[in-house]
């Protein structure tokens, strides 16, 4: 594979490449509190002599610049200067950067005060745990194989894939010890639910990504004091901010891996009308054959964007986001027996989803009006067979067919006025959701002669509910003090249901929330929030019905979590920033399962649905700690990221005990380095490291007496998540080579996951062995095995192999 990369490294320099390859920056620039266009706004590359103002419309246009990575600096007086650090310039594609200016009412004489504010990130409303990364970023982030949420775990506070009890494939994003379904994602204000392939309903997480990096200009991520206008976050809200089409002219990208394959297609459709608009296929299945390991995802997806400007103060943007999945295990070459059985004992998974909706934005006076409209929908299906050497229905273990839809209208109207800044707005959403459910709990087993020792036992329900959602919330900002030292925000939101008991009560999810930012210095601020959310629980679980169907959940409360974070920021210059921050958040009312007497979250979630069972909203929680973080944007060609983040997640069930959660992984680090070179080389690295995992072992003694019967181990629940997995380790490599050519370019790259294979471990299976021909299980004496299993040869299948997962691929812009 190297080869082919070094001999197609070689084919492509053999082409004449044009010696003053020149690239087009354009965009708009906007004030970020009203929307309204900013004229006169100087945009420059640092470094260069070039540079352009903005015109009437807030549109600049910078043209002939030399092929390379740039610096981008907009500046105007009353407005903090901004940076856009590491723009890549391209023969092939217009880079389409848009900016939004904060206004400035301090009296600071100093350019240099002015110039360190251009890396922060905060808000008035959200001053601290906030963090921004911009789409090349996204793109080069080693390991990150152009996947968003890959991506994100390289933020503080953030675990996922092999640190949150799952296995390493895993895109869960876990936000300082929170569970994955603790997390909303908005698309250009569009909150889409569904941001991952393979997603377990319920819950989150997926083995990949489902946003093309090509449409995304930012990704903002908020772990913690949250703007009252967001609903349901519990532990982060992540906004992906897409940009416009390309309205001069139509170009495109195609892109070409180890994994998938990706066209995107942009331009004008009419005067005041852009579009976006990709298709991508996977064959990661293939990949994975090759280097033999068990997995097999197979998916599609498809994206759009359709923006039209009605008139200079209105905006009608129309979006699309959808996916069909499948995944299976397979046995791979290098397999044991017992592996092999286990491997075949999983379920198959097919799912689709898409998310369609209408973001209308009117300028108004000091401010502005948003109103969207969309409808989510997610088809879930599962299916597991003994053995999967056969689908005969008499042979099935499992059978999940379950569908969700949402239709959501959100309206939200934002003002400035002089030191004040107000903004309020309202929810409705009405959903839809059902479910056929089939698992057998246990098989019939018959003695010698025929006689039925213990029956088969199984569990079936089907549901189908609707009900309504609603919300509303205000949120007040306020500069204080000289100079604007001191900046509070105060906001306050109320959410309720049709369907639980007591839901329409808004009295019982008052959520207030305070935040303020004072600065301590020139480059020195302190930031502190409190604030209280509330979730709804899953409709997986708001659904479940008994044997009686009986809908046994409806007493289920909104899970409530109260956020306490304080933190220090120091910005030494206009690109590099450091940040210290602790956080405490309180959970209440939190899902006890009503079978086992344990929190969902120290169960964590499988890769079916998390929550169908009966549930008590008795549950209490705690997950805190202390984050570093150093930010350094491009600066003489490096570009630098480092976070450490010690913290603990603790939850209880019926027994009122504290125990370690699913994601109680302890400790998290992560560093990227990344070098520019000349002639369009790049090259980065990755490293991550997270603490072991806590786990439940298995009982062995109940688990050998029921194995035959139940197909799987017993957990020994009075040793609950007392184990450890070892801890997680990750080195990834990137190396990117840029070749321009006219109306042209061709980015070949070189992606290495887990780069050193490292282990990484994993939670292991309860099994019998196996006869070398993979026929039946083995036996101490011979003989067929016993219902008790007391002649089988019990094993503790691992599951710490270490993974390579090697890309070559290029993207070709046109």
């Amino acid at each position: 594979m190297v080869r082919f990369f070094s001999l197609l490294l070689l084919l492509l320099a053999t082409f004449p490449t044009l010696a003053q390859s020149t690239g087009v920056l354009t965009g708009t620039v906007r004030d970020r509190k009203t929307q309204e266009s900013l004229p006169g706004v100087t945009v420059i590359l640092e470094g260069t002599n070039l540079g352009a103002a903005s015109d009437a419309e807030g549109r600049y246009r910078l043209t002939d610049i030399p092929v390379g990575s740039y610096n981008v600096r907009a500046s105007i007086i009353g407005y903090d200067m901004l940076l856009r650090a590491n723009v890549v310039i391209t023969s092939g594609n217009a880079s389409i950067i848009n900016l939004e200016l904060s206004s400035n009412t301090q009296q600071l004489a100093e350019v240099e005060v002015v110039g360190s504010r251009a890396i922060r990130v905060a808000t008035a409303e959200t001053p601290l745990s906030v963090q921004r990364i911009n789409t090349e970023e996204i793109k080069s982030n080693p390991g990150g194989n152009f996947d968003i949420s890959k991506v994100i775990q390289t933020l503080p506070g953030v675990g996922g894939g092999g640190t949150g009890g799952t296995s390493g494939f895993r895109n869960d994003i876990i936000i300082r010890g929170g569970a994955p379904n603790e997390n909303v994602y908005y698309l250009d204000g569009i909150e889409v639910p569904v941001i991952n392939h393979f997603q377990t309903q319920g819950s989150g997480g997926g083995p990949t990504g489902i946003l093309n990096v090509s449409f995304i200009e930012d990704v903002t991520l908020s772990s913690s004091a949250f703007e009252a206008r967001y609903d349901n976050a519990l532990s982060s809200v992540l906004q992906f901010r897409q940009r416009d089409g390309n309205p001069d002219r139509v170009q495109g990208n195609v892109r070409l891996s180890g994994t998938e394959v990706a066209g995107t297609l942009e331009g004008p459709l009419a005067k005041n009308t852009t579009f976006l608009a990709s298709a991508r296929r996977s064959y990661l299945q293939l990949l994975f054959k090759a280097i033999d390991l068990p997995i097999r995802p197979n998916y599609w997806d498809f994206q759009y964007k359709v923006t039209t400007k009605l008139s200079p103060k209105t905006t009608l943007t129309a979006l699309g986001l959808g996916a069909i999945d499948h995944f299976e295990l397979a046995v791979p070459r290098k397999s044991s027996p017992d592996k092999e059985y286990t491997l075949r004992s999983t379920p198959t998974i097919d799912q689709w989803n898409y998310t369609v909706g209408f973001g209308l934005r009117q300028l108004l006076p000091d401010g502005y009006l948003n109103v969207a409209l969309s409808r989510t929908q997610l088809d879930n299906e599962l299916d597991q067979f003994e053995d999967r050497t056969t689908t005969e229905e008499s042979r099935r273990v499992l059978l999940t067919r379950s569908g969700e839809t949402e239709n959501k209208l959100r309206l939200d109207v934002n003002k400035a006025k002089g030191r004040w800044q107000y903004a309020y707005g309202a929810v409705g959403q009405y959903v839809e959701y059902d479910s056929r459910f089939f698992s057998r709990v246990r098989r019939e087993v018959r003695d010698a002669q025929g006689q039925v020792v213990s029956p088969q036992v199984d569990v079936r329900f089907q549901t189908a509910i609707d009900f309504a959602r609603f919300g509303a919330f205000g949120q007040l900002t306020r500069t204080l003090l000289p100079d604007d030292r001191l900046t509070v925000s105060a906001g306050l939101r109320a959410d309720g249901n049709s369907f639980t008991t007591g839901g329409a009560n808004l009295l019982r999810t008052l959520s207030p929330r305070v935040s303020a930012s004072y600065a301590l210095a020139q480059r020195w601020n302190l930031n502190a929030s409190v604030g209280r959310y509330y979730k709804i629980p899953p409709s997986t679980i708001l659904g479940f019905r008994d044997e009686a169907g009986t809908l046994v959940n409806k007493n289920a409360r909104y899970i409530r979590s109260d956020h306490y974070v304080a933190g220090l920021e120091f910005l030494p210059t206009a690109a590099s920033r450091f940040t210290l921050e602790g956080f405490y958040k309180k959970y209440s009312d939190y899902p006890v399962s009503v079978r086992d007497g344990i929190s969902l979250a120290n169960l964590g979630g499988d890769f079916a649905a998390l929550g169908n069972e009966a549930v008590q909203s008795t549950g209490k929680g705690r997950a805190y700690g202390a984050e570093l973080f150093f930010q350094q944007k491009l600066t003489r060609k490096v570009f630098a990221v480092a976070s450490l983040t010690a913290f603990r997640s603790e939850f209880s069930g019926t027994d009122g005990q504290y125990k370690p959660s699913a994601w109680d992984t302890r400790f998290l680090a992560s560093g990227l380095l990344g070098r520019k070179f000349s002639k369009g080389w790049e090259m980065g690295f990755k490293y991550r490291f997270a603490g072991g995992s806590p786990y439940t072992p298995f009982d062995l003694e109940a688990s050998q007496a029921t194995y035959f019967a139940v197909g799987r181990g017993v957990l020994d629940y009075s040793r609950l998540n007392t184990v450890r997995l070892g801890n997680f380790q990750q080195f990834d490599f990137r190396l990117d080579k840029k070749f321009n050519w006219r109306r042209t370019s061709i980015d070949l790259f070189l992606d290495l996951q887990n780069a050193f294979l490292l282990k990484t471990p994993g939670l292991p299976t309860y099994s019998f062995q196996r006869t070398s021909d993979n026929t039946d299980f083995l036996t101490t004496d011979g003989q067929p095995i016993r219902p008790d299993g007391s002649n089988a040869f019990p094993i503790l299948l691992q599951d710490d192999s270490p993974n390579l997962t090697p890309t070559i691929g290029f993207i070709l812009e046109f």
